[in-house]
């Protein structure tokens, strides 16, 4: 995507600033549409003469008043004729603190499909009943979206994506009014944007202009979050879900890390919460029109799912086209496993449920107390090993996480089971320090457990595209590098489930990874090559317990 930006300023009777700062962002470089909303003189008088298409300042006059969210309404459509990407929002009162405007637009630029907003840092200006009508308005928005990621949905401090933004605006009528910058944020976060928070600071002149309407437009605000409410009920399963399922979200290009809220941790929050009220039957059969209800609502896990299906059945020697039915049930494999994972941190599982390997490799693992890496991935559920590792012979397990929001899940668990802890720690860069870490666990004897079916968070970092189930897709070379540095032997571990039970399968990848300086990449390809091999076997032996709901073959950034 090309990334072009130009100012929108809303405006209606806001004489005092309006001039100057047109005139300040204009010498700053940005191309400036001033939307005036009916105003009436000297407004319209100051803005019309501010017209200069030649120094990129664009003055439009709406005949009659229609509120702020017209008026911005009116400034998107101009600038999607005019050919830009994304619309800074500038309300014309000079709340805003303009040298924020630097790390907004950089910030866009980094991610411009996600919403970049002005969080207000308040002097002691700010009125007392705004600052409480604010954060009446902030509960509401949380309630609404199920989540804390809108820190301030009343700041028109912000960058709009052009594209989901007309998206959005084709489908839905938005208040027009000052429920707008409200309600867009809201119906955005609904449709997947990620929101992304800068802080401004926002002072309030004595002689300020407000065109707040304490009566109408508190009650304009008031029948939206009602709406809003009642509309999120409907939305909760998909809301909830998006939360739960793996790398879940639109059919963009997102990196696996970047999408719906990050993760599965607020999701499996309200699912912890119905299993300890109702327990695991009750709780899977309330899952059931959830899982439904996502599956039909959300189309990019759902090509995922059965592209995913295609493949593996293709490498059974299965033909014909994956159904429905059949993508749902893989679904519902998903459902059953996030199950799980509470039952055996809660205890309902325990070690009389896993069926441990009787290969030689595992027992001489377990007898000799070594440290060793072990590589794994998200086929399977492998957090039924993890949470009953201190008690599967004293097992001491600790895990690679690449997202803050991992450690978050792992503590929700925790919770409900202290004595089961695990070590989890968040390695979105491996410096010295992490090793040395990793050097003094393995001698202790511990395990070191990394997934290694993900592209690493910092797309920098290294990937090798390899054959996998008839296509090639990338993986990451970290798990192989990090062996070899550590001088350990390295094994291949999966928890797969069968019946009501669960099989730990456990396989050697090397008894230590030595990369040659002359054909390292050869080297690393070669091991990654044994590890993909493996996921291929059990992927066709349990072809509905892969877990990855997003474009696995093309996802690499």
């Amino acid at each position: 995507m090309n990334f072009r930006l130009c100012v929108v300023i809303p405006c209606y009777n806001h004489p005092r600033v309006i001039e100057s700062l047109a005139k300040k962002l204009v010498s700053e470089g940005h191309v400036v549409l001033i939307i005036d909303d009916g105003s009436s003189e000297p407004t319209r008088s100051i803005v019309a003469n501010l017209h200069d298409p030649d120094n990129h300042l664009y003055a439009h006059h709406l005949d009659v008043n229609q509120g702020k969210g017209k008026a911005v309404i009116h400034g998107f459509e101009l600038a999607k004729e005019m050919g830009f990407t994304h619309v800074l929002q500038v309300d014309a009162d000079g709340q805003h603190d303009l040298e924020a405007i630097p790390d907004l637009i950089a910030l866009a630029e980094k991610h411009p499909r996600d919403l970049i907003t002005g969080v207000p840092v308040y002097d002691d200006t700010i009125p007392l009943s705004r600052k409480i009508g604010r954060w009446i308005t902030h509960i509401w928005v949380w309630i609404e979206t199920l989540s804390f990621q809108i820190k301030d949905s009343m700041c028109g401090f912000r960058v709009y994506p052009l594209e989901p933004v007309s998206n959005l605006l084709n489908r839905r009528q938005i208040g027009l009014r000052m429920d707008f910058d409200i309600e867009i944020m809201v119906r955005l976060a609904w449709d997947g944007i990620q929101i992304r928070n800068v802080p401004v600071k926002v002072t309030y002149p004595a002689d300020n202009t407000s065109n707040f309407q304490t009566f109408e437009d508190n009650i304009r605000i008031s029948k939206m979050h009602s709406k809003l409410f009642f509309e999120m009920l409907f939305r909760m399963p998909v809301l909830l879900m998006r939360k739960m399922m793996p790398a879940s979200g639109k059919g963009d290009n997102l990196h696996w890390s970047e999408r719906g809220e990050r993760g599965m941790y607020w999701g499996i929050c309200f699912l912890a919460g119905a299993y300890k009220l109702f327990g695991r039957s009750i709780c899977l059969a309330i899952l059931q029109p959830i899982l439904l209800y996502f599956f039909l609502s959300q189309s990019a896990p759902r090509k995922a799912s059965i592209s995913y299906l295609e493949k593996v059945f293709r490498a059974l020697g299965k033909t014909g086209k994956v159904s429905w039915r059949q993508s749902f049930r893989h679904f519902q494999h998903f459902g059953r496993a996030a199950l799980d994972k509470l039952a055996v941190w809660t205890g309902d599982i325990g070690q009389s449920s896993i069926i441990l390997p009787e290969n030689p490799d595992f027992q001489e693992v377990v007898k000799s107390g070594q440290g060793i890496v072990v590589l794994t991935s998200h086929l399977g559920n492998i957090e039924i090993a993890r949470a009953l590792s201190s008690n599967i012979h004293q097992i001491k397990i600790t895990v690679f996480a690449h997202t803050k929001n991992a450690i978050k899940f792992n503590r929700m668990l925790t919770y409900y089971n202290p004595a089961a802890a695990i070590d989890m720690i968040e390695v979105t860069e491996m410096g010295p320090a992490t090793a040395i870490e990793m050097e003094e666990r393995l001698q202790r004897g511990e395990w070191i457990v990394i997934a290694s079916d993900r592209t690493p968070v910092d797309a920098g970092r290294r990937v090798s595209k390899i054959d996998f189930l008839g296509q090639e897709a990338y993986f990451p070379q970290g798990g192989v590098i990090l062996a070899s540095l550590l001088k350990a032997p390295t094994y291949m571990m999966l928890c797969m489930e069968e019946g009501d039970r669960y099989r730990l399968v456990f396989d050697k990848l090397a008894e230590k990874i030595t990369l040659p300086r002359r054909n390292k990449e050869e080297a690393i390809i070669g091991y990654q090559k044994q590890y993909t091999t493996f996921l291929e076997k059990y992927c066709m032996r349990y072809p509905y317990q892969w877990f990855n709901f997003f474009d696995f073959w093309n996802n690499h950034r």
